[in-house]
């Protein structure tokens, strides 16, 4: 008898190591899709770091946070704090296309902007990466999300001297600078350099949803060309500055302007079969069925277990013991 309960014990242990070592591998490879990547990096700032990589998962705030402190932000931002080594321009990329996996996989959405973001980043003086970064709906955008979490790590004392953002952005704030297309903000861009910084640092956000080329001003254009012309603009312009760039992995249900906006913009004809858009829709679709399949899967492992544990057989009668 004790044996069978010895023997049902180990059963039972081995079942359950081999649930929870399932069960963690599916979690990992679901957040490790869900997450997107961000860098930071600057080659007019000199400073040295403990580690340029955090490999921790971070939302969005946290994000902001590890940039104000451990990017030394808030030295070129806030009010209150100054620095020797001061930029002209801050600018925050929201990207749409990249995701965690992308950085070391083999199979790669946008090449082009992987490698220039490798090439920037590894050639800077300053650079820190965070490839794992969560976008939460409750926290609302990504953009939104990391302005508020700015101005709260100053204590609501910016110090920039003028923040622009694209209209592609969706920010609460409404008396921030906009600007339409990539062509306004290289224009923003030389003309804030003609005019002189001040001593002030200015912060850009540009966001890649919707954003049209300078090349190709009636349809949006791939990030990787996109960023790549903003890269060329800060570097033609002489402008000092510091980049943060970081996907949204997170594609809400849009609205029915956003909407009506995607619809006007979208080329005529066949061009919709250049490229595979996952929508709102599509993204609840997505996370639905991952959810369905982790149920089933354990639901599995669960009468797998019970109907080993009702195969264990023992004796309902027991001999007794014959006396010598």
């Amino acid at each position: 008898m004790v044996i069978l309960i010895v023997n049902a014990t180990v059963r039972m242990n081995k079942y359950g190591l081999a649930i929870l070592l399932i069960v963690s591998q599916i979690c990992s490879v679901m957040s490790f899709e869900s997450t997107g990547p961000a860098f930071m990096w600057s080659p007019h700032i000199d400073m040295k770091l403990e580690e340029s990589v955090n490999y921790q998962t971070l939302s969005s705030k946290d994000l902001a946070k590890a940039v104000m402190s451990k990017g030394s932000w808030s030295n070129i931002m806030c009010e209150s704090k100054s620095s020797h080594q001061s930029v002209d321009v801050a600018v925050v990329f929201v990207g749409k296309e990249l995701r965690s996996s992308d950085i070391s996989g083999k199979v790669i959405s946008d090449a082009s902007l992987v490698h220039l973001l490798k090439d920037s980043f590894s050639k800077s003086n300053f650079s820190m990466a965070y490839p794992y970064v969560t976008s939460n709906v409750m926290e609302g955008t990504l953009e939104n999300s990391l302005l508020g979490e700015f101005d709260e790590s100053c204590d609501g004392k910016l110090g920039v001297g003028n923040i622009a953002i694209t209209d592609s952005c969706s920010i609460e704030d409404k008396q921030f600078s906009k600007l339409s297309g990539m062509h306004s903000v290289q224009e923003y861009i030389a003309s804030a350099m003609e005019r002189g910084m001040n001593g002030r640092t200015d912060l850009l956000v540009v966001c890649h949803r919707g954003l049209s080329s300078v090349k190709n001003l009636d349809r949006p254009h791939p990030e990787g060309d996109v960023f790549s012309e903003l890269m060329t603009s800060l570097d033609n312009s002489g402008a000092k500055y510091a980049v943060l760039y970081v996907s949204d992995t997170y594609n809400p249900i849009p609205s029915s302007y956003q909407l009506g906006r995607f619809l006007a913009e979208a080329p005529s004809g066949n061009a919709s079969t250049d490229s595979v858009f996952c929508n709102g829709v599509c993204q609840i679709k997505k996370t639905l069925l991952e959810a369905l399949f982790v149920t089933i899967v354990l639901l599995i492992i669960l009468i797998s277990g019970f109907c080993c544990m009702m195969g264990i057989d023992s004796p309902t009668r027991f001999e007794t013991p014959q006396e010598s």
